[in-house]
């Protein structure tokens, strides 16, 4: 049997990761500033998370959602109150589409309605619904075009209101800073304006903070610093630093039901740890502070670059979510990035670079990175 060959992929096989740093079979080391598409959020082979999954996986690696499990509800408790949401209830699953795809069917059991609105240039995940409301023809199916979603321009608040005043919109749901996207972010404006027109027509707010949350931003979650409280919020990505995990933060105000929603791997024994070891290390490593800081100072050496390097046309990002605009295809700059200078990053569209490193990223190696990368403009 062969793989599905539906990824192109680098000729390259990572085996051993620390850190910000990963090594290929042939012990050649690269400078991270991917973290595996946002997923590495403490840092690869943190020795807390190893220690913690190690454990727990010598005890008990799964039990089903027929039995209590006291992880689920020291996770929810203790992400609660690091994220300024305790009064908000938690549900766990496997990934971000299915984090989507439960929030929208969430949304839909509360109204009874059946219409989205989302973002032009979207990316909310491949599942059936999730993938309706990503801004992509290309991977929305036959059997998923369904005519539930309408695509609006980002920070088009009036367009997005003239759309909610209709009265049937189920759901809005908004990243407030697009990833697949190119890292484009919601303004205040537009975001404060969204939540109270949602509010007057009871429609529900959902925030995907599924690539923008988990402290990337340098918040906790992106919406934080456009002062919005959505109806739901979805994460997957950094909640277990690479265990698949997903889920869903709900307002008090739904109500749940049983049978409502289900999952047969989410929450397990194992993601609970995993996940509940990546909290430990954000509170005492303050994480989320230094993708503030070391973000801020990354995005401020770029648009110094800017000013006299070739080929950047802009930066923008909150963070350690961060884009460069390239005049040049992404392919030309990122390629020569990996294996002249190793060094991964990710892409967006056709001429965009996208950094997402794992959140301990230091100054120093932010510097690092910038002097790899001025060497590949020059050349």
């Amino acid at each position: 049997m062969k793989l599905f060959d539906v990824y192109p992929l680098f000729d390259i096989n990572i085996v051993k990761g620390k850190g910000c740093k990963i090594w290929d079979d042939k012990g050649q080391e690269y400078l991270d500033l991917y973290g595996g598409h946002a997923v590495i959020s403490i840092g690869h082979s943190h020795p807390h998370y190893i220690n913690k999954v190690s454990e727990q996986l010598s005890n008990l690696g799964f039990y089903s959602n027929s039995v209590k499990n006291e992880l689920q509800v020291q996770l929810a408790e203790r992400l609660g109150k690091l994220c300024g949401y305790d009064d908000y209830q938690l549900f766990l699953i496997n990934s971000g589409a299915e984090a989507n795809e439960n929030a929208l069917k969430l949304a839909s059991f509360t109204n009874g309605r059946t219409r989205i609105l989302s973002a032009q240039k979207a990316f909310h995940g491949r599942t059936s619904l999730a993938v309706e409301a990503t801004d992509n023809p290309k991977i929305i199916a036959p059997i998923n075009n369904n005519q539930h979603v309408t695509y609006l321009p980002l920070n088009d608040l009036e367009a997005w209101k003239q759309e909610i005043e209709k009265g049937d919109v189920c759901a809005v749901i908004l990243e407030c800073i697009q990833g697949v996207g190119g890292i484009r972010m919601a303004t205040k404006e537009f975001a404060q304006g969204l939540s109270i027109a949602c509010k007057e027509f009871n429609t529900l707010f959902i925030c995907d903070e599924i690539q923008c949350g988990y402290g990337r931003s340098g918040k906790f979650f992106a919406h934080q610093w456009l002062d919005i409280r959505p109806d739901i919020i979805t994460v997957a990505k950094g909640i277990a630093n690479g265990f698949p995990m997903g889920a869903v933060l709900i307002s008090p105000a739904l109500k749940p039901v049983y049978g409502q929603l289900g999952t047969t791997f989410g929450g397990n024994h194992l993601a609970c740890a995993a996940a509940l070891a990546v909290l430990d290390v954000f509170e005492r490593e303050n994480l989320v502070e230094n993708a503030h800081v070391v973000g801020e100072y990354l995005i401020e050496q770029l648009k110094e670059m800017q000013k006299t390097e070739k080929h950047i046309l802009d930066v923008r990002g909150r963070g350690l979510m961060i884009g460069i605009d390239l005049d040049v295809p992404h392919k030309d700059i990122r390629q020569p990035l990996i294996y002249e200078k190793h060094c991964f990053t990710g892409c967006a569209g056709t001429n965009i670079l996208r950094l997402l490193p794992p959140l301990c990223l230091t100054k120093t190696e932010a510097d690092d990175f910038i002097c790899r990368l001025k060497q590949v403009l020059k050349s």
